[in-house]
């Protein structure tokens, strides 16, 4: 890491610790409770330019690579995973498959917007019946002149309700075809377009996950991202870089468990003595200390391999496999350190517990990550 990006890590590090414990921490619980999306935070954190972190800055981003967009991630996550998740899906999907595959005047109409946090973005590929099996969706573009013609649903979606522009895998030709998909970007208020139910959730209750629904929705040809069929080509390169969001997610899910549990064990009297003083507590702390740095080292590196332009399949998949499955152990493990207390809304493990599950589901379970790491080892 040279010196200049290290020192937009810290930056970006601090300032994103300082926002978070101003501006998030204070509504954790009000937020988590009511299911409560508050947009009024992604607009303000589009202020500090961490909604087009990846965005060059000719398109009104931060110009910044991965390592800078893991670091803040991590920073968002320690206070609420949740915000860091909608954080994520913004960036790594919607936005970056604009930035990646959309053509000039794509990148200028839409980037501006969603670098800003003036425009809140979805991405959109799972479906009520496609999850890791996505070659075989039933959402279908059919071509009309200079039109398509959208019809199907897609679930499961972040921002669903609340999203100003979705970016969305439709199939355009036969199931199962890997060519057989194109992406589409969508803007709220298109006819046709409309969101669906919005999901109850165990965690992440303060990102909103909701459907979409597409009946007869009538879009140009203009809004269509690259050429046709390269739709589920282009989604596993932004599940790539997506993996690695998730990870960071995991990390600071993470991080977050481990540091309350900490510092309630030193806290915490029995006996006469702090339980941290306690071999089975101590050795508690000392194994959730060593899985997250393992897993913030994979991370970065996984980072770094994307910033250097090199394929990344096998670090992401290993990166968010390894943290995501260390976010539900700590986390369970800094429910156990609390005993009692940390069955209760009064502390935060408890949210951290629930909030950690996601990410061994979210953009590819922790099988299908096994499958890609296993796949990738054995080439050749």
């Amino acid at each position: 890491m040279n010196t200049e990006t290290a020192e937009n890590q810290a930056l970006i590090e601090e300032t994103v610790r300082d926002f978070a414990e101003r501006h998030i921490r204070p509504n954790i619980r009000e937020w988590d409770e009511a299911q409560y999306f508050p947009a009024e935070i992604f607009h303000q954190m589009g202020e500090l330019g961490l909604m087009g972190i990846l965005v060059p800055v000719a398109y009104g981003g931060s110009g910044l690579g991965y390592r800078e967009y893991v670091a803040a991630l991590i920073e968002v996550s320690k206070v609420d995973p949740s915000i860091g998740l909608s954080l994520a899906a913004h960036n790594s999907l919607c936005t970056n498959h604009i930035l990646m595959f959309g053509d000039e005047d794509q990148k200028q109409k839409y980037l501006p917007k969603l670098a800003s946090g003036q425009w809140i973005g979805a991405w959109g590929l799972t479906e009520p019946n496609t999850g890791s099996d996505a070659g075989n969706m039933r959402t279908v573009a059919v071509k009309d002149g200079d039109n398509w013609t959208l019809n199907g649903s897609k679930n499961f979606i972040t921002h669903g309700k609340s999203g100003d522009v979705a970016v969305v895998i439709v199939r355009t030709g036969e199931p199962g075809d890997k060519h057989g998909a194109t992406a589409f970007i969508i803007e709220k208020g298109t006819p046709g377009f409309t969101a669906g139910r919005k999901e109850d959730k165990l965690g992440m209750r303060a990102s909103e996950t909701a459907e979409l629904i597409f009946q007869d929705c009538v879009v140009s040809d203009s809004q269509r991202l690259g050429e046709v069929g390269e739709g589920f080509i282009q989604s596993l390169k932004i599940l790539d870089g997506g993996r690695i969001s998730i990870a960071a997610l995991s990390v600071g899910t993470a991080v977050g468990a481990f540091e309350a549990a900490r510092d309630y064990a030193k806290e915490r009297k029995q006996f006469g003595q702090s339980i941290s003083r306690f071999q089975g507590i101590a050795f508690k702390l000392a194994d959730m200390y060593t899985d997250i740095e393992a897993s913030k080292m994979l991370t970065f590196n996984a980072a770094d391999t994307k910033d250097r332009g090199e394929k990344v399949s096998l670090q992401s998949s290993v990166a968010k496999y390894h943290a995501s499955e260390t976010a539900v152990r700590v986390s369970n493990e800094a429910v156990q350190v609390f005993g009692g207390y940390g069955f209760t809304k009064d502390y935060p493990v408890e949210k951290f517990y629930r909030d950690s599950k996601l990410c061994t589901i979210g953009e590819g379970t922790s099988e299908i990550q096994k499958l890609v790491i296993s796949r990738e080892i054995l080439r050749g």
